[in-house]
């Protein structure tokens, strides 16, 4: 995944002095001894390389540190409705990347209906490790449908799937690697890139442990509204909804539904995910908010009404009590272009 740069007058000016560095050096070879030209050149390719790498996005510190607090920040701040994923997104990414030595690679999986912030989460994720966040060249997308399309094609996606973690782990030990639509995936495709996610200290000669591999997923959503349902018709407050109360359920569902890229994977049964992140179904008070959310990134004045009215035009269910968005704050960017 390529990026887009933009050179800036200041960087425009580092690259026009490096090269009266560089031609000098060239044309000073010539009048040096063998020894002294050698050095002369040597610094020359340094200094070239340090010009690239401050052009070029590059797997050091410059472009990845992991900022806790804005992650936090942004969990508190722009996911609504899910305290549950919230915490265990906050703990298990500190945990992971404060950790020098990791024993293995960092695994979510992200579950619920759509529109309840799964893509969102991973986004946060990225921008708190990565200075180009979802843009970095570090940052690998696969959705099921565009790279996986045909099952007849499982074999050579398997191959060029492991190749292609493997390439990109090697040219950068803080890859991560996002798989959207599980739900979608063949049964059986994911189980090949097992061996990167468990417990070896390296394989090939390749460490994958401090990689960080992101699966997405509708699959458990029924299993994660069912809990939610019951807890509102006990007329128990939602925020008191732990992971215990989802976890079990929902991980048993994703691995026996036939369905999903997740069906008997041995990544569950080796259990070598680290985290089932359930996301709960959004309530008319978590639409509102995310609208008022979008006028924000917009620039706008926020507008409770024109919320109000975004909100009240989605559709909700069970039909009798209309307590969850069908399709959570998906839709509200496109509802705000026609209301402003």
């Amino acid at each position: 995944m390529q990026g887009f740069y933009v050179i800036s007058r200041m960087k425009a000016t580092h690259i026009y002095l490096f090269l009266h560095v560089f031609l000098a050096a060239g044309v000073l070879v010539n009048a040096f001894e063998p020894i002294t030209a050698t050095v002369v050149v040597s610094v020359g390719a340094a200094l070239g390389r340090t010009i690239y790498n401050y052009l070029h996005e590059s797997c050091d510190a410059k472009w990845i540190t992991y900022n806790a607090t804005a992650l936090q920040a942004d969990l508190e701040s722009k996911l609504f409705g899910q305290h549950v994923a919230s915490r265990i997104i906050l703990k298990a990414v500190n945990g992971f990347m404060t950790n020098d030595n990791p024993k293995k690679p960092l695994v979510l999986s992200l579950h619920g209906w759509t529109g309840t912030g799964k893509n969102f989460v991973s986004g946060l994720i990225a921008d708190s490790v990565y200075k180009e966040g979802m843009d970095s060249r570090f940052v690998h997308v696969f959705t099921s449908e565009l790279h996986f399309p045909h099952a007849s094609q499982i074999d050579n996606y398997k191959s060029q799937l492991q190749q292609w973690i493997k390439g990109n782990v090697t040219n950068c030990e803080r890859s991560m690697f996002i798989f959207d639509e599980m739900d979608k995936m063949h049964p059986g495709l994911i189980d090949c890139i097992k061996p990167y996610l468990d417990y070896y200290d390296k394989l090939d000669g390749v460490s994958y442990r401090k990689a960080i591999f992101i699966f997405l997923s509708n699959a458990g959503g029924d299993s994660i509204i069912q809990t939610a349902l019951d807890f509102w018709k006990e007329g128990r407050n939602r925020e008191e909804m732990e992971l215990k109360d989802l976890e079990t359920s929902l991980s048993l569902s994703v691995f026996n539904n036939k369905k999903s890229g997740l069906w008997h994977t041995s990544l569950i049964d080796k259990n070598l995910v680290d985290f089932f992140v359930p996301f709960l179904p959004l309530e008319y008070c978590h639409v509102v908010q995310c609208a008022l959310s979008a006028m924000a990134d917009r620039e706008l004045e926020p507008d409770l009404k024109v919320a109000d009215q975004v909100a009240r035009d989605l559709v909700y269910f069970p039909k009798s009590e209309r307590i969850f968005s069908v399709k959570g704050c998906k839709t509200i960017d496109s509802k705000l272009d026609y209301y402003t």
